[in-house]
């Protein structure tokens, strides 16, 4: 009887290293990075200056003419056409690829 209840103690605290990694594993593969791409959108958002091409999140592509102290941008889509957006409806991932695609390779 004495053993059976060793076992059960044994059981317990391997069920308990279980769940911490399973928590573990969770927190590399899902929280940490969303947290290193909200603020890598945070530093975009910061960084954006007057002339930058950009893509919205509905994908318009524009020219960034004046940045606003409301949190607002306004942004010229086409030339004399402006519109007024929030900053945080710029997209990181399609403003990036947009550039990338607009640097000449050295060949």
């Amino acid at each position: 009887m004495l053993m059976a209840g060793q076992g059960a103690q044994g059981g317990g605290s391997m069920q308990l290293i279980l769940m911490l990694g399973i928590i573990v594993v969770f927190w590399l593969f899902m929280i940490r990075p969303q947290q290193k791409k909200a603020k890598e959108q945070k530093n975009f958002i910061e960084n954006i200056q007057k002339g930058d091409k950009v893509v919205t999140i509905a994908g318009i592509h524009a020219t960034v003419n004046r940045i606003n102290e409301d949190n607002t941008i306004q942004i010229e889509v086409n030339p004399g056409s402006y519109l007024k957006i929030e900053k945080s409806a710029i997209s990181v991932e399609w403003t990036l690829a947009l550039n990338k695609a607009n640097t000449p390779t050295v060949k």
